[in-house]
C-alpha cells in the first residue's frame, strides 16, 4: 500500500483509488489540491503573517488582541460543539509573530506556557498576571505536556493588549497579543494547544520598524519546521490525548 507521505510528495492524484489518497476530490486523476485535515486548526491573528501559504489547512484569522482572539476562536468552537459544522478540532496550533529579549530575531520558538502580562491588580493584593476572584484557572496556563512539539524549547509567552517597545510591559520570554487568550479558550474546551512564534523584534525601541520588516518572513520556517512534521490524522485520536 502506498503511504500518504509518498502520495503527497508525488504532487498529484493518479486516479487509481489509492486507500491513502490525500487529494480532494479523492481518486480524481490529475488533481493537486491536498485534502484539508479538519482535526487540526491553525490560528493566526493576521493574514499578513500567513502570506496565503496555508490554503491546504484549516485556518482561522482572529484579528489583533486578546478580545478578538477569544471571540473568534470561541465562535468556531461553539459552532462545532453545537452543530458539528465543521467538527471540533482535536488540536489547535497558534502561529504568529512576537518580540523577545531572550531569543534572536529570525528564530521560530515554541511556547507552551502562557500568562496575561497586562493583568495587574497587585494593588488589591493579587499577583501580577492573576485574574481576581478566578480560582479555577491557574495564573500560568501550562501546555508542556503536549507531545507534538518539533522544536522543544517550551518558552513562556506573555500576552497583552499592547505592542511592547520597552521593559515596562515585558513579561515572559516571548511577548505577543493573543496566545494567552487562545490558550485559555482551549483550556475551557479541553483541547490540546501549542503556539509557535517567529521572533520579529527585540521588544525594544526598534520593535515597530523590525516587526514591519520581518512580519511576513516566518511562515516558511513554520511550514518547514512544524507543518511538514505533522503526523497523519490518526495520531490525533480524541480518545488518546496523552499522545498529543
Amino acid at each position: 500500500m502506498l503511504s500518504r507521505e509518498f502520495l503527497t510528495e508525488r504532487g498529484y492524484c493518479c486516479g487509481y483509488g489509492c486507500l491513502m489518497c490525500p487529494y480532494e476530490p479523492k481518486h480524481t486523476e490529475g488533481v493537486t489540491k491536498l485534502m484539508v485535515n479538519k482535526d487540526i486548526l491553525i490560528v493566526s491573528a493576521l493574514e499578513v503573517e500567513t502570506q496565503g501559504q496555508l490554503d491546504d489547512y484549516r485556518v482561522l484569522h482572529t484579528g489583533v488582541g486578546k478580545v478578538n482572539a477569544t471571540l473568534e476562536l470561541t465562535k468556531v468552537l461553539q459552532k462545532a460543539h453545537l452543530y458539528y459544522l465543521p467538527p471540533m478540532p482535536k488540536f489547535i496550533i497558534n502561529y504568529g509573530t512576537a518580540g523577545s529579549r531572550k531569543y534572536k530575531k529570525g528564530e521560530l520558538v515554541d511556547c507552551t506556557k502562557f500568562v496575561q502580562r497586562d493583568m495587574d491588580v497587585t494593588g488589591l493584593g493579587f499577583l501580577k498576571g492573576q485574574t481576581p476572584f478566578e480560582n479555577d484557572i491557574p495564573i500560568i496556563l501550562d501546555y508542556d505536556h503536549v507531545k507534538f512539539n518539533p522544536i522543544g524549547r517550551k518558552a513562556s509567552c506573555g500576552s497583552g493588549d499592547s505592542f511592547v517597545e520597552d521593559k515596562t510591559n515585558y513579561y515572559g520570554e516571548v511577548v505577543d497579543m493573543e496566545a494567552y487568550a487562545l490558550a485559555k479558550v482551549c483550556h475551557h474546551y479541553d483541547i490540546p494547544f501549542i503556539s509557535f512564534k517567529y521572533i520579529t523584534d527585540g521588544a525594544d525601541g526598534d520593535a515597530n520598524n523590525d516587526w514591519e520588516e520581518n512580519v511576513s518572513k516566518g511562515i516558511v520556517e513554520f511550514k518547514k519546521k512544524v507543518l511538514d512534521k505533522l503526523p497523519d490524522s490518526s495520531y490525533f485520536n480524541r480518545n488518546n490525548k496523552d499522545k498529543l
